[in-house]
């Protein structure tokens, strides 16, 4: 008699699940500095680096080489662990990935394309709101729309990183004194709309103690779909010789 074993059926790790990855391995490959089993944008596109496996020591290695000795760094998805031996956690945020479920996309009219001719009013938006990173190119990663109020740019959205079949929203933000209007909101379906248009599916990012912004998203659409950390991190003093 011939005995079957069944073997339980392994879990593939989500591409959102290492998002960073994903983007510069795939559309945005363009942008990636690469070594081995790690990867990063160009230090004035994106702040953001990434690992194949964080749980690997190895692409913690080449990451170490990448980046150089004492070099500070942000990285997402790293284990409960922590990070390797060597490495230094400078700051950490815990954060939210919200995926579009149920998200009313559409165009608004009002709302221009921003280009790099733009990028000095962005960055002062950007410094008045602080939604998070936003680096002179940046607005190279995707598609920024911005609405202007008697030609001063008073909100914006836009696309940061982009894995196969998937589009972040990012750099949401909207003047102080222009609030409560539903700019943030009209844009966010504006640039999801966009997305929609390409087969994509739009997600985001938060902090978790951003709470006002995740009811936001949360009642226009979106669904929280995993809890992760923001770590900037320094890497080791020395560089470690290559295998």
């Amino acid at each position: 008699m011939t005995t079957r074993v069944h073997h339980a059926p392994t879990t593939q790790p989500h591409l959102l699940d290492n998002a960073a990855w994903a983007a510069l391995t795939g559309p945005h490959s363009r942008f990636a500095e690469r070594l081995g089993r790690a990867a990063r944008y160009p230090a004035d596109v994106a702040p953001f680096t990434a690992l194949d496996d964080p749980a690997d020591p190895r692409a913690w290695d080449d990451l170490a080489r990448l980046v150089g000795p004492g070099a500070a760094v942000s990285v997402a998805g790293v284990p409960d662990g922590g990070v390797p031996d060597g490495w230094r956690t400078e700051h950490s945020i815990a954060g939210v990935q919200l995926a579009d479920t149920s998200l009313y996309a559409e165009p608004a009219p009002e709302a221009v394309r921003l280009g790099p001719a733009d990028v000095p009013e962005v960055l002062e938006l950007i410094a008045l709101t602080k939604p998070g990173p936003f680096l002179p190119r940046t607005v190279e990663l995707g598609t920024y729309l911005g609405i202007r109020d008697h030609g001063r740019l008073i909100a914006m959205a836009g696309e940061r990183l982009h894995p196969p079949g998937w589009t972040e929203i990012s750099a949401v933000c909207t003047h102080p004194d222009r609030r409560g209007r539903g700019l943030a909101t009209r844009l966010v379906r504006a640039v999801a709309a966009g997305i929609r248009e390409r087969g994509e599916t739009p997600f985001l990012h938060t902090a978790a103690s951003n709470t006002d912004a995740i009811r936001l998203y949360e009642s226009i659409g979106f669904t929280l779909r995993r809890t992760t950390r923001f770590l900037l991190v320094r890497a080791p003093d020395a560089a470690p010789q290559a295998a």
